[in-house]
Parts: C-alpha cells; sequence; structure tokens
C-alpha cells in the first residue's frame, strides 16, 4: 500500500465525490488539531503528502485555512502550518426535535456563537410550523453573531425519522404521521442560505466522532434517547449510513413481542419502553396517581424523575431501573451484533437522567450481552457539552459548503497568493 492513498473511496463516487470526502477529512483534522502541519495531516488521513499538500491549497483558496508560520523538524526543513480560519465563514446547525428546535450558528473551528431556541406545544407539528419555528431562529442567531448572511456558509438540518438527504425531503417521521414532507424546499421560502437535510441519529454520531466519546474510535454506536429513539452508527471510523440512508433505525426494532403499540404501526418497539413517553408510561402504570407525572409535559417529567433519583424517591428509582432494564437488553442486542468500541448515550433524556441511568444501563447490559463483547464495550453519557445534533448538523453545512466549492471558482486567502484550486 506504499505510496497510494487511504482516502474516502466508495465505487459509486465520482473523483469530485473523492476529492470532496478528502477535502472534508482534512478540514476535520484540522479542526481537532490546529495548527498543523501537512506532514502531520498525511500521516493522520493517510493521504499522501501530495494529495495533503494540494488539498491544502486548495482551502487556503477557499479562505477556510490560513498560514500561521513554521515548527522546526528534526535535522530538516521547517514545516509550514496551517490553521482554521475562524473567519471564512459560518456554519448554522438545526435540531427539530418533537418538543423544541434548536438552532446554533458556529465559526469555522466549530466554536459555538450564538444559540436560539423555540418551544414547540403538543400538536404543533404541521411542515409550516415546524417551517416558522426554524426560520426565527435562523434569523435570530444570525442577529445575535452579527454577521453578514453572505458569510453563511450552510445550514444543517436534522430532523427526525427517515430522510432523503438528495432531495431534501423528510419521507417519514413517525411521531408526526409525516410522510414525504419538501422540508428543505419549504425552508428555502423563508432562508436564503444554502440547506442540507439529515436526521439527529447521523448528526449525532458525527459530533461524537469530531468532539465526543467516538473520537479515535473505529466502532462506535451513539444512542439516542428523547422523544424519539435510534442508534447512530459509526464503522471502521466512518459514519454508516446504510443503502437507503436509513442505518440506525434500531428504535423501532421488536423489544416486546406484542407490547405497546408504536407510532410507527408496529407493537413492542424499543422506542415505546424507553424514550420519554415511553418512561412515561413506565411511571404511569407505576404510580399514576403520583405528583412525578406531568401527563403533558416531556421534560418536566424526565426533569421530576432527575429530582426525584437525586432524593431517593423510591418510585423514581423504579422508573428509572425498570428503563435501564429495557434499554439495558436492547443494548446488548447492539453490542453483540456491533461489537463497538463504545456505547455513547446521548441527547436530553441521557443528560438528564445523567449518571444513575447509566450505572443501571451498564449493570442490564451486563446481564444481556455475551461475555467477550461486553468486555470490550465502554458505555458512556456523551461528553458534549451543547447540543450534539446541532453540532452535527453543521458539519452537514460544512460538507455540502465543500461540495459547492468544488463547483465555483475558488476565492483567494490573501491578495499576496497566486496559487489558485485546481480543477474539481
Amino acid at each position: 500500500m506504499a505510496g497510494r492513498d487511504r482516502g474516502i473511496v466508495s465505487v459509486k463516487r465520482t473523483s469530485r465525490d473523492i476529492r470532496t470526502a478528502n477535502r472534508y477529512e482534512v478540514l476535520r483534522q484540522i479542526i481537532a488539531k490546529s495548527p498543523t502541519s501537512r506532514q502531520e495531516l498525511a500521516a493522520a488521513t493517510g493521504l499522501s503528502l501530495a494529495t495533503v499538500a494540494t488539498l491544502v491549497g486548495e482551502l487556503l483558496d477557499l479562505g477556510m485555512l490560513t498560514e500561521v508560520g513554521f515548527e522546526d523538524s528534526a535535522g530538516g526543513r521547517p514545516r509550514g502550518l496551517v490553521a482554521v480560519n475562524s473567519d471564512g465563514g459560518v456554519l448554522i446547525g438545526v435540531d427539530i426535535a418533537e418538543t423544541y428546535v434548536r438552532v446554533e450558528l458556529f465559526d469555522l473551528g466549530l466554536n459555538q456563537l450564538a444559540r436560539a431556541d423555540e418551544d414547540m406545544r403538543p400538536g404543533e407539528s404541521r411542515p409550516e410550523q415546524v417551517v416558522g419555528h426554524v426560520a426565527a431562529a435562523v434569523g435570530s442567531v444570525v442577529a445575535q453573531a452579527g454577521v453578514d448572511g453572505a458569510r453563511v456558509l450552510g445550514v444543517g438540518v436534522s430532523v427526525p425519522g427517515q430522510v432523503d438527504r438528495d432531495r431534501g425531503v423528510a419521507e417519514y417521521a413517525p411521531n408526526w404521521d409525516w410522510h414525504d414532507v419538501p422540508l428543505l424546499a419549504l425552508l428555502a421560502e423563508h432562508i436564503a442560505h444554502p440547506l442540507y437535510l439529515d436526521n439527529p441519529l447521523r448528526a449525532c454520531a458525527v459530533a461524537e466522532l469530531w468532539f465526543g466519546a467516538a473520537r479515535g474510535r473505529g466502532d462506535a454506536v451513539v444512542v439516542n434517547l428523547g422523544t424519539g429513539v435510534g442508534a447512530g452508527l459509526a464503522l471502521g471510523g466512518a459514519l454508516h449510513r446504510g443503502v437507503s440512508n436509513s442505518a440506525g433505525e434500531w428504535g423501532h426494532t421488536t423489544l416486546v413481542l406484542d407490547g405497546r403499540l408504536c407510532h410507527c404501526g408496529n407493537h413492542g418497539c424499543v422506542e415505546t419502553y424507553v424514550g420519554a413517553p415511553g418512561i412515561m408510561q413506565n411511571l404511569r402504570e407505576l404510580s399514576p396517581a403520583g405528583t412525578l407525572l406531568h401527563p403533558e409535559d416531556q421534560t418536566a417529567t424526565i426533569d421530576a424523575l432527575a429530582r426525584g433519583v437525586a432524593a431517593q424517591d423510591p418510585v423514581a428509582l423504579k422508573v428509572v431501573r425498570d428503563t435501564a432494564r429495557y434499554l439495558g437488553a436492547a443494548i446488548a442486542d447492539l453490542v453483540n451484533l456491533l461489537n463497538p468500541e463504545v456505547v455513547v448515550l446521548s441527547s436530553w433524556v441521557a443528560a438528564t437522567l445523567g449518571e444513575p441511568l447509566l450505572d443501571e444501563v451498564r449493570e442490564a447490559v451486563a446481564r444481556h450481552a455475551l461475555r467477550r463483547p461486553f468486555a470490550s464495550t465502554e458505555i458512556v453519557l456523551s461528553p458534549i457539552p451543547t447540543d450534539p445534533v446541532c453540532l452535527g448538523a453543521a458539519t452537514f453545512a460544512l460538507e455540502g459548503a465543500l461540495q459547492s466549492a468544488g463547483q465555483r471558482p475558488a476565492r483567494r486567502a490573501t491578495p499576496a497568493r497566486s496559487r489558485t484550486a485546481p480543477p474539481s
């Protein structure tokens, strides 16, 4: 393999697709370790030094990178260092969830600069209502950051359910009964920036790969615990989408035969026992008249359970333990099937219930998983301090911006620079 590149390659990809993927990987490595040298990038990506030098030159011409000096090398010429140009543009990540819309604005180093939240009340899920919330929040973060609209390189949008990212269509969102909603076309009527669509499973997995517990890991599972439930998959160090971008719908695998009715139409899905509504049902069955249950408010109920566990309330402790039993059995299936290095519990339910849930889940997985794969798997809470879905969605906008950059002339980073980007 000496002298050959190990870039991100697919049999069906064009040379332009490969170049975009390699640009993306080089920029990802620079964001992770900035400043860095071309030699270090070649070692980190597996690309040849010549390829890295060309890609770095393109990113410099696009204004995404900047030269920041030199470092001494052992006995050789000083190595030029490059870093992310934080003034080269901004990215926006949108987290559309069943109970809220959250939007965050980032610089090119993926440092958060602004955030806006919009609550969505029960029943407020028609596409035009959701679009209105997103448009308002996007306008808010741009105004907060005080950036010119021309500096927005793209808006990555995460929506629950199955999506066709190429057409910008929310194909199926069972919790809202959405079918083939042209979401990006609807958003484009209100938002003048480039738009890119995917779902929270992929967004959370990318966030963990770039900045979280999956960083540097070859195989990882990121379990999303919110209103809905799913698993983002990273296999061989890369995001796994599946043939129709539908991989990770683990929340709609059967946990209990002839169990609770799920929004997807099946019975006994994982989501119906460990998603926020499922946890509320666990609580309702145990203590229907208790003060922990807020029948119309998922967030308030999960918050009350967390406070109850901290106060050693026996009802709260049992609900979390029972939920962890279901969750642990379902995660054990993922451990046995995929043999990951790490399983990350992510999203707002996991963050709210925190360590008490994690401890119970670890015990439950140990009871159900095979000994050998379990011994190789770490189970942790997401360490990302901000919304991982917004962060991951912003990387989709970055990927889209790099793809678009290959289809238009590059702009020079400085007037003195004479290099132009090679044709894509």
